[in-house]
């Protein structure tokens, strides 16, 4: 009886890792779009670059205050685009116009009745808890743009050619180059001598003029007045 081929093993998936080398970074994405929008009008392909955001954070911006009254009106909109929605669907089995009209706006009626209603039990029950309204975002403290390690000189050389405008670019230094001082980087003047021409015979070199002192004069001082008793 023949033997039955082995089926052979499957080789487990391996992660495909690109290596990608960072072309530019900045401190907003809308510099980064831009940068990658760039490089797309010059015929750069854009499938080999990537726009990396790292230093996440939560920011939640503020929109104002927040009642019971504005909670119920903010329900009630959306409750009446909601039932609009709605109303239109079921309008597509109506067999008249007006048919349609009319179930719209009774949808959209009731939507934001409803929604005005639990928009204010809602923002009742909290508390006073939380009475402002805002909006929450994930945002980055800075993006990079990464370019396939193959294409860094091509897209380089795009980025140097192509005009538009000049963003903040996020540079950091270096952990290995340390505190940059100004007196340090200066190049030190080597040390000159004075050079000092050879004294002529006869004569000798004075480095400052100082009048002699006549010999056998001494500084004249005031005689003591002798001691007058009275």
């Amino acid at each position: 009886m023949a033997e039955l081929p082995t089926p052979l093993a499957t080789p487990p998936a391996t992660q495909v890792v690109v290596d990608r080398r960072v072309l530019v970074g900045y401190d907003n994405y809308l510099a980064a779009q831009r940068a990658v929008d760039s490089l797309s009008d010059a015929g750069f392909p854009v499938e080999h670059v990537a726009i990396v955001g790292s230093d996440l954070k939560l920011e939640e911006t503020v929109t104002g205050r927040m009642t019971n009254g504005r909670a119920a009106l903010t329900g009630a909109g959306s409750g009446a685009v909601f039932g609009a929605v709605v109303g239109m669907f079921l309008g597509l089995f109506t067999s008249t116009t007006m048919s349609f009209i009319v179930l719209v706006l009774w949808a959209a009626l009731w939507g934001a009745v409803m929604g005005a209603a639990f928009g204010f039990i809602n923002h009742f029950f909290t508390g006073g808890k939380r009475d402002f309204a805002s909006r929450s975002a994930i945002v980055a403290g800075r993006y990079d743009v990464l370019v396939a390690a193959s294409h860094l000189d091509h897209a380089r050389a795009v980025m140097e050619g192509a005009p538009g405008p000049a963003d903040t670019m996020v540079v950091e230094v270096p952990p290995s180059a340390g505190l940059y001082d100004p007196a340090a980087a200066q190049p030190t003047a080597p040390d000159h001598h004075a050079v000092t021409a050879p004294a002529a015979s006869g004569h000798h070199a004075t480095a400052a003029a100082t009048e002699p002192a006549t010999p056998g004069h001494h500084a004249a001082t005031e005689p003591a007045t002798p001691d007058r008793r009275a």
